[in-house]
């Protein structure tokens, strides 16, 4: 009967502890890398240098596990254990696309978008960097040479990480501005700019045939919606008689990463960004001031804005202004209930029983279920044969995300800043109602009135208009329009701006 000597016993034992000891290291790098990933992107990758960097880390995670356990399956333990340490960092971080949730769309899509998409990130990278620390470890060992060959396994790794790279990497950029002849306007100003507004960066869109016209800053609706390729496309008959200006507001879209901290995402400080931005564009554009356009919640910092700082504008042009979302709110829910009882329909009245009535604490969740049963409430209506045009001609999704105004990462950061934006504003606005802290404006009023509007908005922007105080009001109707007034009448809109509110604010009519 053969026997193992004590000296054999340790040579085979010891390979053994060599090994598990190798896995081991492998595991404690993978989960630190993915600890030292939420110093710079806990929410997840969001920019182009956050995505690259997260695959450079991960391909340095790869290659030293490869090194070290010399095979290939060691990519499942380096993925767990890097997604454990993502996890691990981000614990303390309360954001609604970091919730896991799968009782909603959106809540997938979030999932999607954060922990979907940033898996792939690290994934491939560690994959080829797993393939090529084995191949090193194996060329550096004698006794176990390496084919000279690189394996198909490894190249596909590799191809794709340096596609996926070039994609994260590929830059934003905006359309030339197009003369009346369509053709590239010869002093077209057609700019991304990265604008510093209350200590963060923040990016802004600025568009015009002719950089001498009047400035005209747009406000986008929300809390969290970016709007830059979608005003882009939409309002882009304006850019001839002006400069059109496109803030992408503090936690939105290409804005996204100034949400944090959250200590600072306030309604003051909206406004403030606003003020900060009119003053970058004045100075920049050699103007005393320039005209102010919000979208509904856009109308909210815009109608504030002007409310503190009237010298800084010339007039006040309000598009789908709100007034108080509770009672907003409120209203629209009631008139559900009443729609879904008069037309028998019991899956909505189940539904609407089921979320409860405003104001909602699950945010956005249950604001977005209310959101989507508005169109049961829109009265026909047509909007403008441009709006039409340009709208279903664009090639551009509902939220915009697929414009070229955006990188890859930004993409998804749209609809992670409409998300997490709105849970972190929208409840600021409860105790708001314009009727009782904006009775007085000192600017030049003008609201954009669409007669689709549902009732549980339109009655409270009356009620508002009707009462308020300012050097001159108008209110202006639109039959064929709604909510998003400015957007779906943009070419009656721009000649009333062109035709009456600029002359009748700045003394000077735009040619």
């Amino acid at each position: 009967m053969a026997t193992v000597s004590t000296h054999d016993a340790r040579s085979i034992a010891a390979p053994a502890a060599s090994r598990l000891l190798a896995f081991g290291a492998s595991a404690v790098i993978a989960i630190a890398a993915g600890l030292v990933t939420d110093t710079f992107a806990a929410r997840g990758p969001v920019d182009t240098g956050d995505g690259l960097a997260v695959m450079a880390l991960a391909l340095g995670v790869g290659i030293a596990g490869g090194a070290l356990t010399h095979t290939r399956w060691s990519v499942v333990l380096l993925l767990i254990g890097y997604i454990v340490g993502v996890e691990l960092g981000r614990r303390s971080l309360v954001a609604p696309t970091l919730a896991i949730r799968f009782d909603t769309t959106y809540g997938i899509i979030a999932f999607v978008l954060t922990r979907g998409i940033h898996l792939v990130l690290a994934a491939l990278p560690l994959t080829a960097g797993v393939l090529l620390g084995r191949s090193i470890a194996a060329r550096a060992d004698r006794e176990q040479p390496a084919s000279s060959r690189p394996s198909i396994g490894g190249m596909l790794a590799a191809g794709l990480t340096i596609g996926l790279a070039l994609l994260v990497a590929w830059p934003a950029s905006t359309p030339r501005v197009l003369g009346p002849d369509g053709t590239p306007a010869p002093n077209g100003l057609a700019e991304l700019a990265t604008v510093k507004l209350g200590g963060a960066d923040h990016a802004v869109l600025i568009r015009a045939a002719d950089p001498q016209k009047p400035v005209l800053l747009y406000l986008s609706g929300g809390p969290g919606q970016s709007d830059l390729a979608l005003s882009r496309v939409l309002s882009e008959p304006w850019t001839r008689d002006f400069v059109v200006v496109d803030l992408d507001q503090r936690g939105n879209g290409k804005s996204y990463a100034a949400i944090d901290p959250l200590a600072g995402m306030t309604l003051d400080r909206a406004v403030s960004d606003v003020i900060e931005l009119t003053d970058y564009l004045r100075f920049r554009f050699d103007e005393p001031k320039i005209y102010l356009m919000g979208e509904s919640w856009g109308t909210i910092p815009g109608t504030l804005a002007a409310q503190r700082r009237p010298d800084l504008f010339h007039a006040w042009i309000a598009s789908g202004q709100m007034v108080d979302v509770v009672e907003t709110d409120e209203r629209i829910y009631d008139d559900l209930r009443s729609y879904a009882a008069s037309h028998g329909d019991q899956a909505l009245a189940a539904k609407l029983v089921e979320i409860g009535r405003p104001p909602y604490r699950d945010m956005p969740w249950a604001n977005s279920n209310l959101l989507a049963w508005y169109d049961y409430l829109y009265p026909p209506y047509e909007p403008s044969a441009g709006y039409l045009a340009r709208g279903t001609g664009s090639g551009l999704d509902p939220f915009g995300a697929l414009g070229s105004e955006y990188t890859f990462l930004e993409k998804t950061a749209v609809l992670r800043g409409l998300i997490d934006t709105f849970a972190a504003m929208y409840p600021q606005l409860y105790d708001l109602d314009l009727r009782e802290s904006v009775p007085t404006l000192d600017v030049p009023v003008y609201v954009l009135d669409g007669l689709a509007e549902l009732d549980g908005r339109r009655d409270l922007m009356l009620d508002w208009f009707e009462a308020l105080d300012a050097p001159s009001k108008e209110r202006v109707e639109f039959a064929g329009a709604a909510h998003s007034v400015a957007f779906e009448q943009a070419d009656e809109v721009l000649r009333l701006l062109t035709d009456e509110i600029v002359p009748a604010t700045s003394g000077v009519a735009a040619d």
